[in-house]
């Protein structure tokens, strides 16, 4: 690789970080009750490149994972609803697994945003969805959720 795709693909992984980590925290906000800044503060001085057991966590891209924060907390009651009419009746989003429903708050964040193109939101969040849910069926059904909520927030863009 030359030094401009290193530093290319160095960035691409600092934003698939940034779009994990912003789903750990809005996951974190809700189940603990703590403030946006709060949880904020403590990924970026704590949780970003951090060393688990001798395995050093990624940097994240902190504009990103700010922005995707906020705008997830900013515009919950939005996408939340959108989230809602992609879903079957009989499954608010109330009822939906805590991590799912992060999930969904971050990548409807990104896609209100227009930050990335909606494909590309949608590969990354479900590749997030694999990485907590390795061997069940919920990636197929994060990615159907997100189609339909990208196609709902950027029509013009399918």
């Amino acid at each position: 690789m030359s030094i401009s795709q290193d530093k290319l693909a160095a960035k691409r992984q600092a934003k698939s970080a940034a779009r994990l980590y912003a789903v750990q925290a809005l996951f974190q906000m809700e189940q603990s009750g703590q403030t946006v800044d709060a949880v904020k503060r403590e990924f970026l001085d704590f949780r970003f490149g951090a060393v688990y057991d001798d395995v050093e966590m990624a940097e994240g891209h902190v504009d990103l994972f700010s922005l995707l924060l906020e705008q997830a907390v900013n515009w919950q009651a939005k996408i939340d609803q959108m989230t809602d009419r992609a879903l079957v009746a009989k499954w608010p989003i109330d009822r939906i697994d805590p991590t799912l429903r992060a999930l969904f708050r971050a990548a409807g964040a990104e896609l209100l945003e227009g930050v990335a193109p909606p494909k590309v939101v949608i590969n990354e969040f479900v590749d997030i969805a694999k990485a907590f849910y390795p061997e069940g069926r919920e990636s197929k059904f994060v990615n159907a959720v997100l189609d339909h909520m990208a196609r709902e927030a950027k029509p013009d863009a399918f």
